[in-house]
């Protein structure tokens, strides 16, 4: 088995009470943590934006163990712009399969029900029993196939589980989350662009770095210590694949304790929605939030 972990993809909100009510009554999610934030993150997890900020960990168990989602919001930013860099994340829960029905945005293909998260991210719901993770993978769009899984391999470590003509299943193991890349011509990442997290010893992230920069590959973010008050420090590389892609590379160590489930974590985020009145201010004023 691999040291490297895939641990989860970053999506950009904007309605925090409506896709909290999706992820957590639709595909039955539960919050793992949640954390506020004044000022932006210095390895840009929230994007480009130097407000105030929140995260929200959101899955079906504890990222030891599961590929879990991260909603990232910021407080000024109603809506996102949509490319076709993330193509869905696949998700068995006969459960969920049942509960998409009452999405407005639900439909049927072969034998998946689709739907799409009040932010316009896509989800593709299986009606099969869960083995391991309910997440099955998550699907995002190159120009190359031949260039990313040479990145992807050569650079992050994976392994190709699968391939076709226009795409590939790639991983760490066959019981964790794979990563399938989809030909689908140039890609756009738009605004709502997202960021996939990868887990492995702290002792690799330098060499990591350096394959990349021997490459001529892109680095976004040298390796760097994020602090989250009250918690662990981690390290972190972020690095971007020949489309773009974001990816994250994290001492595993220290984000093994930073990442623990908190009890409190689905009460902090209610009482955050709560206090937040921006959606509120805008309303009286007639106006919609700004689109980043």
């Amino acid at each position: 088995m691999s040291a490297k972990r895939s641990l989860h993809f970053v999506f950009k909100i904007g309605n925090r009470k409506e896709t909290a009510n999706f992820y957590r009554d639709v595909l039955g999610m539960k919050v793992l943590r949640h954390e506020e934030f004044k000022e932006g993150c210095k390895a840009s997890c929230n994007g480009p934006y130097d407000g105030t900020w929140s995260k929200t960990m959101i899955g079906y168990g504890a990222e030891d163990s599961h590929f879990v989602c991260e909603l990232t919001y910021n407080y000024g930013i109603g809506q996102y712009k949509h490319g076709n860099d993330y193509l869905g994340m696949t998700i068995n829960s006969s459960q969920a399969f049942e509960k998409c029905k009452s999405v407005a945005t639900c439909e049927e293909k072969d034998g998946h029900r689709i739907v799409t998260s009040p932010c316009g991210y896509k989800f593709i719901v299986c009606n099969n029993a869960v083995e391991n993770d309910p997440v099955q993978k998550v699907t995002l769009g190159c120009e190359s196939l031949e260039k990313s899984l040479k990145y992807w391999q050569e650079v992050c470590g994976m392994q190709v589980f699968d391939r076709k003509d226009k795409n590939a299943i790639l991983g760490y193991d066959k019981a964790q989350a794979k990563l399938e890349i989809v030909e689908v011509g140039p890609v756009d990442h738009a605004t709502a662009y997202g960021r996939i997290a990868i887990g492995c010893p702290r002792v690799e992230l330098p060499g990591i770095q350096k394959k990349a920069k021997d490459g001529g590959n892109k680095i976004l973010t040298e390796l760097v210590s994020l602090d989250t008050p009250g918690k662990a420090t981690v390290e972190v590389v972020i690095l971007a694949d020949p489309d773009g892609h974001e990816i994250c590379f994290v001492g595993d160590e220290a984000f093994k304790e930073l990442s623990q489930v908190d009890p409190a974590g689905d009460k902090l985020l209610n009482d955050a929605m709560e206090a937040d009145k921006s959606d509120e201010w805008y309303a009286k004023r007639n106006k919609q939030k700004p689109q980043a």
